[in-house]
């Protein structure tokens, strides 16, 4: 699989730290799954579903990628040890907020 020899640009790939299926592990965290997911969804939603972005939203969206800065930064500096469950939800709301930001961003500098 080609995404497999670049899966070190978009993410470390621990092992420890990936979901797996019958011995087989994903290329990618259980974090980044969560964000790409997300990611995946929200941008399918926002296709077929009008959304109104305001400063409002942009609050929202920055409240969503706390609990995902938290938990990243917490492990990163070693001061606890987070599970797959957690990083799996603390990238889906990451995921949300970060599309909601770009999408904030994209209507103030393309449609203002």
């Amino acid at each position: 699989m080609v995404f497999m020899k670049f899966q070190n640009i978009f993410c470390h790939g621990k092992q420890e730290r990936t979901f797996q299926i019958k011995g087989h592990y994903f290329p990618v965290c259980a974090r980044c799954t969560g964000f790409y997911i997300s990611i995946t969804i929200y941008t399918i939603l926002a296709i077929y579903l009008p959304f109104r972005y305001n400063t409002t939203t942009l609050i929202i969206a920055v409240c969503l990628l706390i609990p995902c800065g938290i938990d990243g930064t917490t492990q990163l500096f070693e001061l606890r040890e987070s599970n797959n469950i957690l990083r799996l939800i603390t990238g889906l709301s990451g995921g949300i907020g970060l599309m909601i930001i770009l999408k904030t961003l994209k209507f103030i500098f393309v449609y203002s």
